[in-house]
């Protein structure tokens, strides 16, 4: 599976999946599908404007509702990625999102070079150009993504019990460090993440690196014969237990 790495606040690589050909064709039937419904509402609309006489009064309506209705079409993926994170509708259902190649979020500018290529991509060649680009480019990158320096990557939604961050401890457990009280929630989701992603990529140097930053935040050692896994899931598990006494 290819896969980019994203640099996190904390300064961890997290390799993330690039999305697929099929997951980019998807998103895109899904928006072309929103727009064909949208067609057929106003086609509905211009047909009883124009009966009761509405539009028949004022023709100019008729062309101003056309041009709207073209202007989002043209505009719709450009001004989506800004406003949704890289998203649109169909990417936001797909789960997959357009981020810069560094890993970090995509600027304006990388949204408006790779909308600008749609038209080589897509427009000018029949679609052929982008799709081309996207099953053979290491990064399934089309044209306007190469030239912007961007690709799409999918999203991993925490949507199971195990993709849980905060399970409930037992009242009965002690804890092994402390001071995990220095953490917030968002270090543990990161934390939580890594052990995930190792899962997923078997990359032992993320927990390691994962560790070795949490063992400097909290000042503590890893207790002999603990391994670097075990100490973050047990760094989580203290971090539940202590968070839960004082809810």
């Amino acid at each position: 599976m290819d896969t980019i790495k994203v640099n996190t606040s904390q300064h961890v690589d997290i390799d993330y999946p690039v999305a697929g050909l099929g997951e980019r064709i998807a998103a895109a039937l899904i928006d072309l599908g929103l727009f064909i419904g949208l067609y057929l509402i106003f086609v509905l609309l211009a047909l009883v404007g124009g009966l009761s006489g509405v539009i028949g009064g004022s023709p100019y309506i008729f062309f101003i509702l056309i041009g709207i209705y073209f202007g989002a079409y043209v505009f719709y993926d450009l001004i989506c990625e800004i406003f949704m994170n890289g998203q649109s509708i169909g990417k936001r259902l797909m789960k997959i999102k357009v981020i810069s190649l560094d890993g970090s979020q995509a600027s304006i500018g990388q949204y408006f070079i790779r909308w600008l290529f749609r038209l080589v991509d897509f427009t000018l060649t029949a679609q052929m150009a982008g799709l081309i680009c996207i099953a053979v480019s290491q990064n399934k990158q089309r044209i306007g993504d190469m030239v912007a320096g961007t690709t799409v990557i999918k999203t991993v939604p925490h949507t199971n019990f195990n993709h849980i961050a905060f399970h409930p401890v037992e009242e009965e457990y002690t804890p092994v460090f402390n001071n995990t009280s220095q953490l917030n929630d968002r270090d543990v989701e990161l934390i939580h993440e890594v052990i995930d992603t190792y899962y997923k990529t078997f990359n032992a140097d993320l927990i390691y690196a994962m560790s070795a930053k949490v063992a400097s935040l909290l000042s503590v050692e890893r207790p002999e014969g603990m391994n670097e896994m075990t100490f973050l899931k047990t760094v989580v598990k203290d971090y539940n237990y202590q968070t839960s006494l004082v809810q």
